[in-house]
Parts: C-alpha cells; structure tokens; sequence
C-alpha cells in the first residue's frame, strides 16, 4: 500500500503562472536557459539552473550556484510571486499535447515507501547528478520539481477528477503548444477518498525523475538525523510527486544514430545485420515508422529499411531481455558496431521521439552514418521490469509532454 498526502503548496499567483513555468532543468543547459529566461524575471529557471545568474563558466555545482538558487526562490515568495495554500490539499494537473490528453494528481508520496520499495524504480542514478539535485533540496529546503509516477488507475480517483475538473482551473495556459491546466482539490471528503485509493493501488511507480526522487529521500534522511525525535509526519517525511493513471501515459520513441558502421564495408554490415534481423527495402512515402514491438526503422546510404527481430535472438520470457532498445542493443550495436556501453560511447548518440524521424535523416546528412527508428516501449513493459526489480537499459523511453517545474513547490520545513 502507498501513503499519498496532501499538502500546502507554494504556488504562483494566477496572474503570473505562465511566466514562472519552466521546463524541467534537466532538459537543456546553462547557455539554452539563459536564452529562454531573457526578458522574463518571473521564470522558474532562475530558482532550477541559479548559474544562469551568475558569470559563465561558473562550476555546476558550486556552493553559490545552490546559495543563489535558495535566495532567489525565498525573495521571490517574499515579492509575492508566489502564494501558499492555507489548508493541505491535492491539485489535479492536465496537459493536453496534440490533442491527448494526460491529467495527474499533484500530492506528496512517502520516503519509506521509497526505501520499501513501494515506490518502484527502473533506472540506475548517477552519483554526480544525485549530489546536484540533493543539494538544491536542500538549500531551497523545498522540492521545486515534481516525481512523475504512475499507478493502476482507480475509478473512485477518475471520478473525484472528473468532478472536479468540471469546475474552474486556477490555472490554464499554454506553452510549447501544450495546454497546462491545474485544478484544486480541498474537499475534505474528496482528500479522504484520494488518500485511500492510494492505499488501495498499491504499488507506485517511477515513470520519470529517478535521480530527484533519489535526492529527495536523501535529504529526508538527513533531515531525521538532524532531527532525532521527528514523528513521521514532518513535511520532509515525503517529496512532490504527481501521480498519473497507468492508462493515460503516453511513452514516445527513442531513437538512436550510430557514427560509423565499425570499418564494416556497407555489404558486409547489411549481411551481418541479416543474421539476426530480417531486412526488407521500405518502398513507402517519408520514413518508416516501427508499429509493432520487435521490428526497427533503418536508415543508411538515403534509404529507409524495415528490420524485424528473427525468432530465437532473444528471450521472450525475460522483461528487459525482450525490449526493442536490448534487442538492438544485443543483437546489433554491440556486436556489429562495437558499441559496448551506450552511456559512455562517443560513436551513439539518442534523439527523442518528440523531434520526429526527419531528425534522424538529417543527423545521417551531417555526419552520422546508420539511424534506427524504435518501436517505444510500453508503460506495461515498465512496470514489468518494475516488478521484477530489474533495471531498464539506458535511453529506454521518453515521455512527453514533461511536466513543468514552479507551478508547485513543496515546503521541507
């Protein structure tokens, strides 16, 4: 069972939410934030990546980097940027990308439901990221971006939201040409109910946010050593979270361009390739676009090929062992390509769905060699692996839309 819990939000004030949304910090760098702050106080990015005000070439993760971070969010508050709830309650978060919609619950979740491993993860943490973002948790004494998890969708939820959502958002705009809108939930009833669902689900997942999640129990358990004799209920006992419905979530492909074809002749590589793959000339209009689990898009020399997984090159029977990103990976990049470790090889490089398949074609026209267009995996493969306690392997999937940072910030206190 999970504990999810209201809480007393620190949010912008209506009239301002729009400029204080900000992608998440992890989605661009130092020099991309700078440009998209320009002319804009308000944005969130001031408080998510603080070096953007501060002189280039200032060190990442400098003690004034997390100072400046701290200082900016609690003057900002001070100004009247933002506002704070007066009671503990839940939000209902949509946002709406092409017309789909995925609408979420804005609440807390627990530290020890992520030690148990209530809370389940399928992704490994990188220490030097860890660090950064247990850092800023701290200093800011807050959580300033939100978890995204899932869980197994429960009617009693989906119609407390739907009710709800009847009602007026306190916010509704638009940004990148997604519409965000946010709803309150402060009924007590509703709260009850919410809360009990929850511990109904049963498990929750991490969708993604591995490493702030991470941070934030990180911070949680240091915080209950500086303070021996804390309840359980102190607010640094939980992190900000947005739940979704495993029935909403929407994972894009991710897919991958390779340098070179590893000193393979283009004949000997499409002949090793035909080992394990079948592979079949696409005559279709624009790129081939995988449909199904198992087969692959190839793009190489100005063509655009089908490949499809042949029967016995990998184990069905294994949750991570038959995801379209191993099968690739086992079957082709590492020996073919020579890519054995794709997190660390300089030869790979990882293009989001989100930027389409004519981003493939044109990184093979300046300078890439072979493409490969994936089927995306699915949120059931997810928790499988989940489930299992086993670890997806890297750049596995991408979710769209992301949700925004500033539009709820969780006080540690």
């Amino acid at each position: 069972m999970a504990i999810v819990r209201p809480f007393k939000a620190v949010r912008p004030t209506p009239a301002l939410a729009d400029k204080v949304a900000a992608l998440p910090y992890d989605v661009m760098n130092s020099e991309e934030a700078r440009e998209m702050v320009k002319g804009n106080p308000y944005s969130f990015l001031h408080v998510d990546k603080a070096e953007i005000d501060l002189p280039v070439g200032t060190d990442l993760y400098d003690k004034i980097v997390y100072e400046t971070a701290s200082s900016t969010l609690h003057r900002m508050v001070k100004e009247g940027t933002f506002i704070q709830d007066e009671k503990p309650c839940f939000y209902i978060y949509r946002q709406i990308m092409d017309g789909r919609a995925q609408t979420g619950i804005v609440g807390c979740a627990s530290i020890d439901d992520y030690i148990n491993n209530v809370i389940k993860k399928h992704e490994l943490t990188r220490a030097d990221k860890e660090e950064d973002r247990c850092n800023h948790v701290d200093y800011c004494n807050a959580n300033t971006g939100p978890i995204f998890l899932t869980y197994r969708s429960r009617d009693a939820i989906n119609a407390i939201v739907a009710r709800v959502m009847e009602g007026t958002p306190v916010y509704d705009f638009s940004q990148d040409n997604v519409q965000q809108t946010v709803w309150i939930i402060a009924g007590e009833e509703d709260i009850a109910t919410i809360s009990a669902e929850f511990v109904a689900a049963g498990d929750l997942y991490i969708a993604d946010g591995h490493h702030r999640s991470a941070s934030a129990v990180r911070v949680g358990r240091k915080r209950r050593v500086q303070y021996p004799e804390f309840t359980g209920e102190e607010e640094f006992n939980y992190f900000l979270s947005v739940f979704f419905p495993d029935d909403q979530l929407y994972i894009m492909d991710y897919n991958r361009v390779v340098k070179d074809l590893n000193g393979l002749s283009v004949e000997d590589f499409m002949a090793k390739v035909g080992e394990k793959f079948t592979v079949e000339a696409y005559e279709g209009e624009s790129q081939y676009r995988p449909t199904e689990q198992h087969t692959f898009g190839m793009y190489l020399e100005g063509k655009w090929y089908k490949l499809a997984a042949k029967e016995g090159t990998f184990d069905a029977n294994d949750p991570v062992a038959r995801l379209d990103v191993a099968i690739l990976q086992g079957n082709l990049l590492h020996p073919i390509l020579g890519i054995g470790d794709p997190r660390t090889d300089k030869r790979i490089d990882f293009i989001g769905g989100i930027r389409g398949l004519g981003e493939l074609e044109r990184r093979v026209k300046e300078g890439m060699t072979v493409a490969f267009a994936m089927c995306p995996t699915t949120i059931s493969d997810l928790i499988s692996i989940a489930d299992a306690g086993k670890i997806m392997p890297p750049k596995s999937t991408w979710f769209e839309p992301k949700l925004l940072s500033g539009l709820f910030i969780h006080e540690l206190r």
